[in-house]
């Protein structure tokens, strides 16, 4: 259950650091009000994650999750740049996101 509890929150994150940048400095309400939501209960998951996961893997799941999950939803919906470079890029951070769940 932490690990899925884990993996939620990182999507989560990605989900409030979006917001951030929606949120104009927080001069926009729902922006702003969806950033807060989210990093609260973000931050929640990841406490009840450490329970049992050991802090350093279950910190860099989550802040891997949450970076790559930012960058792809950027390259989809924001007109980021995917070029090749920046795919490989994300790929090889989901792929120590991986190892660090199956080595740990």
């Amino acid at each position: 259950m932490s690990w899925l509890v884990l993996v939620v929150s990182g999507v989560l994150e990605a989900v409030w650091a979006v917001a951030l940048g929606r949120s104009a400095g927080f001069t926009r309400p729902l922006p702003s009000s969806v950033f807060v939501v989210a990093l609260v209960l973000s931050m929640i998951g990841l406490g009840y994650a450490l329970r049992t996961v050991p802090v350093g893997t279950g910190y860099a799941i989550w802040v891997g999750i949450g970076a790559a999950g930012t960058a792809i939803f950027g390259m989809l919906f924001l007109g980021e740049p995917a070029n090749g470079m920046r795919v490989l890029s994300l790929l090889l951070v989901l792929a120590g996101v991986v190892g660090l769940k199956l080595f740990h």
